[in-house]
């Protein structure tokens, strides 16, 4: 048996700039963070004693004979890439799925570090990434980005760099004490219902060509928050998310809502500097930044939402239990 923890990520920066038609082209950039909210992936070899040859356990049960017999897409394409066979899967999560923060290339990187260590292989972190993004994007043909699992497989807090050369990593440098003052002004509120982010990106994709101009402003933002991390000046960091979030309005009219709008220019009302809805839109989580001391006035504002303690950081995907048992290549 073994299980993997694999971290949920917030965005900060640079958000659209992460798809392959945009970034093979122009590059992108994006900001982002794993957090301390994780999937669970657990994978054993099925004893031969059932009626059927696998099982996965998630929000439903499913008991099949053969991968395409499962309808879960990752699941299903995963276990053809691998010629996995025999074998049980159960998912776990901290957070609720189709809610902004790439819980599912959270689950795309922790069942891929799973399998492989099962198959007797352990893979780098970027090796892992890059292959969910070909589970994701090519096996299971989902639309979106590319820096969910990358964030996923190697944690930490970091700038994402993407080109037609390939994705290059560049951790996110604090002086003393500037980590912590980040963490202290940032709220993750739940807004009570997720989205279908495959329905959101499409549109964004297909909005590339009429949203160039904005997309351009938004990566070049990435330089500049990066920048006012490095130099410490945390709230002007704030106001630049509330700028980068009413750019990202304009790239599709699914990312957001009346409700959504009201939400965030309550908590601005009520002190925050800034904020975003976090993934593709439509739903799910809510950043807010804010000054320490306006966090009840916000929460108080906001009390029908749902407010989760997080930190930043957190370790990329990491097996945190392990019993030695190993099957050979091809399950």
């Amino acid at each position: 048996m073994v299980i993997v923890k694999t971290p949920f990520r917030v965005s900060f920066f640079g958000g659209g700039t992460d798809y392959r038609t945009y970034f093979e082209e122009y590059g992108g950039s994006v900001l982002s963070a794993a957090i301390n909210k994780n999937s669970y992936v657990t994978l054993r070899a099925l004893p031969p004693f059932f009626s059927y040859r696998n099982k996965f356990t998630y929000s439903k049960i499913e008991c099949f004979d053969k991968p395409d017999e499962s309808n879960h897409p990752l699941v299903r394409e995963a276990m053809k890439h691998l010629a996995a066979d025999r074998i049980q899967i159960n998912y776990d999560a901290d957070l609720p799925a189709r809610s902004g923060l790439g819980s599912s290339s959270s689950f795309a990187v922790g069942l891929l570090n799973a399998m492989h260590h099962f198959r007797g292989e352990d893979l780098s972190p970027m090796e892992l990434a890059h292959e969910a993004i070909y589970l994701e994007r090519k096996l299971c043909g989902e639309a979106g980005g590319e820096q969910d699992q990358v964030a996923a497989a190697v944690g930490g807090i970091n700038r994402i760099d993407f080109s037609a050369d390939g994705i290059s990593v560049t951790p996110i440098t604090f002086r003393k004490g500037d980590k912590e003052k980040l963490e202290s002004r940032l709220l993750l509120a739940f807004t009570g219902f997720t989205h279908y982010a495959g329905e959101i990106s499409k549109e964004q994709q297909g909005n590339i060509g009429k949203s160039l101009s904005n997309l351009h402003e938004m990566k070049n933002l990435v330089g500049e928050a990066q920048g006012l991390l490095n130099s410490g000046k945390i709230n002007e960091f704030g106001r630049l998310l509330d700028y980068t979030w009413r750019l990202k309005r304009s790239l599709s009219g699914a990312i957001t809502t009346e409700y959504i709008d009201r939400l965030y220019e309550t908590a601005i009302d009520a002190g925050a500097l800034g904020g975003k809805l976090l993934g593709a839109g439509g739903g799910g989580f809510m950043l807010f930044f804010a000054d320490p001391d306006k966090h009840a006035a916000i929460k108080k504002r906001l009390e029908s939402l749902c407010f989760v303690d997080f930190s930043l950081g957190a370790d990329g995907t990491k097996i945190i239990y392990s019993d030695g048992e190993r099957q050979s290549p091809g399950f």
